[in-house]
């Protein structure tokens, strides 16, 4: 909760700022074997330049062929009204297996949509306050469709993958943002997500695993996009949950009991607790002294533990979860789809010219 004892530390807004942009343009060469996953990185980038309310540094140009290359990567039926390829549909992470295998002009067997990065895609196009009308939303709903698996899991991509609770989430999230729910059997999608709950409440990535704070994230989050959070869980369940990820907070918060804390579980933990209703109750100052404590003051950034290398991931969901803490510089987050409010409003706004 609020204290009156102030946090010394204070945000190095304009480093970050930099810190994106310098990763939007050039990454270092360790980086690479994150290459079919641009997709993601630019959404860590982007989200995180819209919390900071830096979105302005993007001139019309650049916003424009930042969506042009989005839509680029999006993997469209090739017989948009007879639908016998719309298993495939979905956004890539990357240009690298957009090629065909004989010269032809015929798509790659390999070009199918994954579904994390159809998420991010998305969200990265709301973002940057495109309209999604270049979107077939029946087709991705059936690329998402073809994910599930008999237990209501999801995998990652048609060629295969392992399935487990983060794309549960990811496929939640495809079908909040498209209005479409045909995309999941949401009965079977409820039950996986209740058949991992593990016996002390968090939830695992899958039946019989152990309770995490990124996949307790996932499961809580999917549940609320599916609006079914305070209908399928106990209040036994829901009371036990909420205890679990408090339990999570150290100074800031671990993912798991006796691990250390990490800064994405400020947001992994701290949206589930919004989402569930009790985030005042975590100690604000702690978690923002640690926060604030993992960003690099030279070169911008946060990282995963203090006075190591930052990363986009850690530096967007770092933001995150001081943005939690309804920080005045920082744009709200919704905790269930995880992008800004404004962001959020915007496709409320497309939402309703979809119904009209």
């Amino acid at each position: 909760m609020p204290s009156s004892s102030p946090v010394d530390m204070k945000l190095a807004k304009c480093k970050h700022v930099k810190y994106f942009l310098r990763n939007l343009k050039l990454m270092p060469a360790r980086a690479s074997s994150y290459d079919s996953t641009r997709l993601a990185l630019a959404f860590f980038c982007i989200s995180g330049l819209d919390i900071l309310k830096s979105l302005d540094v993007f001139d019309e140009a650049e916003r424009k062929s930042t969506i042009d290359w989005i839509y680029g990567l999006l993997v469209e039926p090739i017989s948009p009204e007879r639908g016998d390829d719309w298993d495939r549909c979905g956004f890539m992470g990357s240009s690298t297996f957009k090629f065909a295998t004989d010269g032809s002009n015929e798509p790659s067997p390999y070009s199918s949509g994954h579904l994390t990065m159809t998420y991010t895609g998305l969200a990265t196009l709301l973002i940057l306050g495109d309209d999604l009308s270049r979107v077939n939303r029946r087709a991705l709903s059936a690329g998402v469709r073809a994910l599930q698996q008999e237990n209501g899991s999801f995998c990652a991509s048609l060629e295969g993958s392992e399935n487990d609770m983060r794309f549960v989430y990811c496929a939640a999230a495809v079908c909040y943002i498209l209005q479409d729910w045909s995309g999941m059997d949401v009965q079977k999608a409820v039950n996986y997500i209740l058949n991992s709950i593990s016996y002390d409440y968090g939830f695992g990535e899958g039946p019989d695993l152990e309770a995490h704070g990124g996949t307790t994230y996932c499961a809580v989050a999917a549940l609320s996009l599916m609006g079914q959070l305070e209908t399928c869980l106990s209040s036994k369940q829901l009371n036990g949950l909420r205890r679990w990820c408090i339990s999570r907070q150290m100074s800031g918060f671990q993912g798991r009991p006796n691990k250390p804390v990490d800064t994405c579980y400020s947001f992994w933990v701290g949206a589930t607790l919004k989402l569930l209703g009790v985030y005042h109750l975590i100690d604000y100052d702690q978690n923002k002294e640690l926060l604030l404590s993992s960003q690099d003051s030279t070169i911008g950034g946060f990282s995963k533990w203090v006075d190591s290398d930052p990363d986009p991931m850690h530096t967007f969901l770092g933001l995150g979860g001081l943005a939690l803490m309804s920080d005045e510089d920082l744009e709200e987050v919704h905790p269930g789809l995880n992008m800004s409010e404004r962001a959020l409003s915007h496709l409320h706004s497309i939402h309703k010219k979809w119904m009209s």
